[in-house]
């Protein structure tokens, strides 16, 4: 897999904030293509430059950071293709390793633990991982898990991929509780990390007309998320007895255009709501859902 234009940069570098990253030059993490390097991350507290003296609590805040890092890449620990841990005290390595498999336990990556100094005799524990952003498939053994929108907790998520997708139409958390009450909505996780949502408003009209709306989060686009999202979306659809499916699109959102496009949506009509300023793209699906 290659970036495409109007994606993310090939080669770009994530910064934490750490103020050893300036002091000594170099990035947090380097996307390279569909690879994702991050550098050698202990427990400070890039906040507030503060690390615990307990081994297992630096641990956790590696990961933390280096969780931070690789969403800032439009990763998931899931996505993790190989670990080192470095520690000064070998004895120190075994009670972190609860922490450490909660992370990687599901995900099995190569891993390499070696005992040598730190740069810093506070620092106990260095974590460095390599990920890659391969095309993400959903089903049960899969990494990529699509959820019915269940309680306010799971509302809340959808209305927070809702709103950072389409801010125009930014929802309030009543009006997305309403949403879910007449529509049914979904979430992507990859992982354990919320990437998308998605929206299914029933069949309705002499023509059974659904539609079917498919969001994933810009970090984590060109991976296949969307078109999971789009399929059980569309699947759902069917099962409702849907004639025909379309969708709708922010004409400012050039990346859902495109992706409605390569599905088989043909631009039905544009629009701009009463007093608002930003156009509106429906689109229905050419052949139906068949």
């Amino acid at each position: 897999m290659t970036e495409r234009q109007g994606g993310p940069p090939v080669r770009r570098a994530i910064a934490s904030g750490s103020a050893f990253e300036e002091r000594i030059g170099y990035a947090r993490a380097v996307v390279d293509g569909d690879r994702v390097h991050v550098s050698g991350t202990t427990g400070f507290d890039y906040a507030s430059m503060t690390i615990s003296d307990d081994v297992v609590e630096q641990a956790e805040q590696c990961l933390r950071n280096v969780g931070a890092a690789l969403a800032e890449a439009g990763c998931t620990f899931a996505d993790v293709v190989r670990v080192r841990y470095l520690l000064p005290a070998r004895e120190d390595f075994e009670p972190c390793w609860p922490v450490l498999r909660r992370a990687f336990g599901r995900v099995r990556p190569a891993a390499t633990m070696m005992v040598c100094g730190l740069a810093d005799e506070r620092m106990r524990i260095e974590i460095e991982v390599d990920a890659r952003r391969g095309t993400v498939t959903a089903g049960p053994a899969a990494a990529l898990r699509i959820a019915a929108v269940d309680g306010d907790a799971m509302v809340e998520e959808w209305r927070h991929v809702h709103n950072v997708i389409v801010p125009p139409a930014a929802m309030t958390p009543d009006e997305a509780r309403e949403r879910a009450g007449r529509n049914r909505l979904a979430n992507a996780y990859l992982g354990d990390v919320l990437v998308g949502c998605s929206t299914v408003r029933p069949p309705g009209g002499e023509g059974r007309v659904a539609t079917v709306i498919a969001r994933v989060l810009p970090a984590y686009r060109g991976r296949g998320i969307g078109t999971a999202l789009y399929e059980e979306g569309l699947a759902h659809a069917r099962v409702l007895g849907a004639g025909a499916v379309e969708t709708v699109v922010l004409a400012a959102n050039a990346d859902g255009l495109r992706f409605a496009g390569a599905r088989g949506f043909v631009e039905k009509e544009r629009y701009v709501l009463d007093g608002e300023p930003d156009e509106w793209v429906d689109l229905t699906l050419s052949a139906g859902p068949a």
